[in-house]
């Protein structure tokens, strides 16, 4: 049954390929480069307003039984397209949010539906192992093909998880484990074993990560221990005693601005420093620093390359480890497959965190941070060998459609365009910034970001907000030129005429 959906599914893909060859693509420019993704639809249709009928409906049977204050509208996920989504009444949209920056080569795309009709797979999606007992026999050979071929430099070990909060709580437990073994070896005491089990010293030691303001890595206990960018996200939940740095605000145009953002960063950078002795001296150790190559969540918060390698070198001064959390700037959307590889460093990190366009959870790590007995850092699924199986595939689309030139590109064409915007409307549209189609804005207020993503999407466009008042583009890795100019003719109406 589910083989006779796949082949339907694969069949309307292809006759929707012929039709879009015939009339497709009215909206590309003479600049934008063709490749080998025709599986698109050729802009936008609206029918209803969003949500719709069906939509409502829907939103109500839910409500009998979850929260759904959340929920924006429900999808026909079956007919939507490459950069497309379809709600169940029959608006497509241009997606350029992409399930919170989680769809890397777009819906429904041909590659992985062959890949989910291949009988030889059919095993790896139906049985789900607990890999950390018992593994299936290929799960070596499929990490090869996967993560370990696009492991950052100088990581060689991955560990695989379910989402992105899951790999940083894990990944903050295994640096706690390697500071530990730092100051006492590897020797546990009888007193240790004892003392862990009721959360006292010596056993469960007096450690803590160093995180910044405006950071998001997570809504599992520790990781909220990290997390300090919507209160939403805390409200009512205890939480660790750990350092928070403040992160650097930038002043944008950057050109205009180098000096004080230079003195931004290193009144940042010195802050740093004064956590980690303070913290010493209360007796509780900064065992490792978390940061994101740009903070999402918080607002698309950038800053300088020189400030995170001069991070890293604090990190290193103080013995504390470096975690780099690439869950949302990972897998290729900043122009590089990670996004700290922008950086120029030779030692960038110690433990680098992934998920979201990973298809996977989990985190790489030197080999100093491998556990040193069995169920140290454990779960019963430890991820899922068919979304190693499915990562593979999107890693061969990304190399043979060369979608990390891609994104700088068709980043480029998105980032001009918003500046062009920003220039002709300097009211509504503030601090463009980006880093391959990892872009950005804000806009003046919450109230008016949120109207303009509601326009947005009645519009046919699909956008996401963060901070108190920006808003943030996470299209997929298909996303080119022609995409953005089709969006940026759009959102200029939506300012031209804009109340």
């Amino acid at each position: 049954m589910a083989s006779m959906l796949l082949s339907r599914q694969l069949a309307r893909c292809l006759q929707q390929n012929s039709r879009l060859l015939v009339f497709g693509h009215r909206y590309i420019s003479q600049a934008a480069a063709k490749i080998d993704v025709d599986f698109d639809y050729d802009g936008p249709l609206m029918k209803t307003e969003v949500p719709g009928p069906r939509s409502r409906e829907l939103l109500k049977q839910l409500n009998g039984i979850q929260n759904v204050e959340a929920v924006h509208f429900f999808c026909n996920y079956e007919e939507s397209r490459g950069n497309y989504l379809v709600d169940v009444d029959g608006n497509r949209m241009l997606d350029l949010y992409s399930q919170i920056s989680s769809i890397p080569i777009g819906y429904s795309h041909p590659s992985l539906i062959k890949l989910l009709q291949q009988p030889q797979n059919l095993s790896t999606f139906i049985n789900r192992p607990a890999l950390g007992i018992l593994p299936p026999e290929n799960f070596a050979e499929r990490l090869k093909e996967s993560l370990l071929s696009v492991a950052p430099k100088g990581l060689s070990q991955v560990i695989t998880m379910s989402c992105g909060s899951c790999s940083n709580e894990n990944a903050f437990k295994a640096i706690f484990i390697w500071y530990r073994n730092k100051e006492r070896g590897h020797n546990v005491t009888k007193e240790e074993l004892e003392s862990c089990v009721i959360n006292q010293p010596p056993g469960c030691p007096d450690y803590a990560m160093l995180s910044f303001m405006g950071s998001f890595h997570g809504r599992t206990l520790g990781c909220l221990a990290t997390t300090h960018s919507k209160a939403i996200h805390k409200l009512d939940i205890p939480s660790l005693d750990w350092p928070i740095a403040p992160f650097p605000r930038l002043k944008y145009p950057l050109e205009d601005f180098v000096k004080e953002n230079q003195q931004e960063e290193a009144r940042c950078l010195e802050e740093v420093e004064d956590l980690i002795v303070k913290y010493r001296k209360k007796k509780k150790s900064v065992a490792g620093i978390v940061v994101e190559p740009i903070q999402s969540e918080g607002g698309d918060n950038h800053a300088s390359d020189d400030f995170f390698r001069k991070l890293r070198d604090i990190a290193r001064k103080h013995g504390c480890a470096f975690l780099v959390d690439e869950v949302q700037t990972g897998g290729g959307c900043t122009g590089k497959f990670w996004a700290h590889e922008h950086w120029g460093l030779d030692d960038p990190a110690d433990v680098l965190t992934f998920s979201k366009k990973m298809m996977t959870g989990g985190f790489f790590h030197k080999e100093e941070f491998r556990p040193n007995a069995p169920y140290r850092i454990f779960n019963t699924w430890l991820g899922d060998p068919a979304k190693n199986l499915m990562l593979a595939e999107v890693i061969k689309v990304i190399k043979r459609e060369d979608l990390l030139n891609n994104a700088t590109h068709a980043g480029k064409a998105l980032l001009t365009g918003l500046l062009d915007l920003q220039a002709r409307y300097p009211h509504l549209i503030s601090r463009v910034r980006g880093r391959g189609t990892f872009c950005s804005f804000d806009t003046p207020n919450d109230a008016t970001r949120n109207k303009l993503i509601t326009i947005a999407r009645n519009k046919g466009v699909v956008l996401g907000g963060c901070g108190d008042r920006s808003i943030r583009f996470r299209p997929t890795l298909i996303f080119k030129d022609h995409h953005a100019h089709l969006f940026l003719n759009i959102f200029s109406d939506i300012l031209a005429n804009f109340k």
